[in-house]
């Protein structure tokens, strides 16, 4: 098991998780996200209740419950990448406390590049299955006629998901540029480059 312990920051559409299960699989580490970790400790009971209650009613989580469910999933891995977390700067005050980071990794997209790739995003509804209507659209006609566009791919929310995340994550990119880890990576490129970047500046800073 490696035991590099690496942070992915970028946009929503930035191409994260792709990049995340790379990482892991290329250093044998823990894939984190929040998501999962909610999930996968949706009983655990902590003074704030449990996960479990607030994704019944629709609710989001309260910062002092994810910290404590991604400090859970963190103390079970030597080494990890952490994917979707720290959202804001309380909880980057929170991830201080817990661990220190080797590498912290951002990647960079435009907002226009961004919108494309989210909103050109198609579902298969009955694999669960992604698509893109410019990049990677299925060979099966059957297929292509059955995708559908979730609502939060629709360019309108996309931007406002966009905004949301700028407004809350700048603070959490901006605390991390003076980290002697932090490398900006150019998140434009084809999926190939980002990783040949990725795998450059991770090398480098956990030799």
């Amino acid at each position: 098991m490696g035991d590099q312990q690496i942070l992915i920051l970028g946009a929503p559409g930035a191409g994260k998780g792709t990049q995340s299960k790379r990482l892991a699989e290329e250093y044998d580490l823990e894939h984190v996200t929040t998501g999962d970790a909610l999930r996968e400790n949706r009983d655990m009971e902590t003074e704030h209740g449990t996960p479990r209650e607030y994704m019944e009613a629709g609710e989001l989580v309260p910062d002092e419950l994810v910290n404590e469910i991604v400090e859970e999933a963190l103390s079970s891995a030597d080494g990890y990448v952490l994917d979707g977390y720290p959202r804001n700067e309380s909880q980057v005050e929170y991830l201080q406390r817990i661990t220190d980071l080797d590498v912290v990794l951002h990647l960079e997209v435009s907002e226009e590049t961004l919108v494309d790739r989210l909103a050109g995003r198609r579902v298969d509804p009955e694999t669960g299955d992604n698509y893109h209507v410019e990049f990677d659209m299925p060979d099966d006609e059957e297929v292509r006629e059955r995708l559908i566009q979730r609502e939060d791919d629709q360019e309108e929310t996309v931007r406002e998901r966009l905004r949301v995340f700028e407004e809350n994550t700048e603070p959490v990119i901006d605390h991390y540029e003076d980290h002697e880890g932090y490398v900006r990576i150019d998140g434009e490129q084809s999926p190939d480059e980002v990783w040949e970047e990725i795998k450059e500046a991770v090398d480098e800073r956990t030799e």
